[in-house]
């Protein structure tokens, strides 16, 4: 596992996300291995304005393109908004392309302040894969966060296993060999050939 780098965006931009505190939870079980070194990309610290395709590289989007283009896996982090993930998260997305993801190993975590979240992780790994991105089968979505986190810190011993999985497989799979290419991934629209 050496020479290992793991990215967390983290789509909050809250003081005291949960969203923040799961993705540092799982970047922490990751940097458990020998080598493998961490990044935990805060969308809130990026000046990122609404994407527009005829201006790519405004703000910081060259600096958070080139940070996700150095990790070989990424966690994705997001809180639940109306079934969904967060804009923020989406415009950074949008900034993101087949230079960053295309066979990018890639997590995807959302947290919520109620019961139902997994549609959002539907939502990024439909993202993700028309990126090209290899999604790893365990995802992590944590309902009723507001009881899980205390003062930043997981204190549900059940969510933090689930989250440190995550991190573990950012680390195992970083490197894995990916599948061959889907006949609608040649279709895409900037995808290499």
């Amino acid at each position: 596992m050496n020479d290992v780098r793991v990215a967390a965006v983290v789509g909050s931009l809250r003081d005291g996300s949960y969203t923040r505190a799961a993705c540092k939870h799982a970047l922490s079980a990751a940097a458990e291995f020998d080598g493998v070194e961490t990044d935990l990309v805060d969308l809130r610290s990026f000046d990122l304005p609404v994407y527009d395709a005829d201006d790519d590289e405004a703000g910081d989007a060259t600096v958070l393109t080139e940070r996700v283009r150095a990790a070989d896996s990424v966690i994705l982090g997001t809180p639940v908004y109306h079934g969904s993930y967060s804009s923020v998260l989406k415009n950074a997305l949008d900034y993101c392309g087949f230079d960053e993801f295309e066979e990018t190993t890639v997590g995807l975590l959302c947290v919520a302040g109620g019961s139902f979240p997994t549609t959002t992780l539907d939502h990024l790994r439909s993202v993700c894969r028309a990126l090209n991105a290899w999604v790893v089968p365990h995802q992590v979505a944590v309902p009723n966060a507001y009881k899980r986190f205390d003062d930043g810190a997981v204190i549900d011993r059940d969510v933090a296993e689930r989250i440190g999985t995550l991190g573990y497989r950012m680390v195992e799979y970083a490197t894995i060999e990916p599948d061959p290419r889907t006949i609608e991934s040649t279709q895409n629209v900037g995808a290499d050939d």
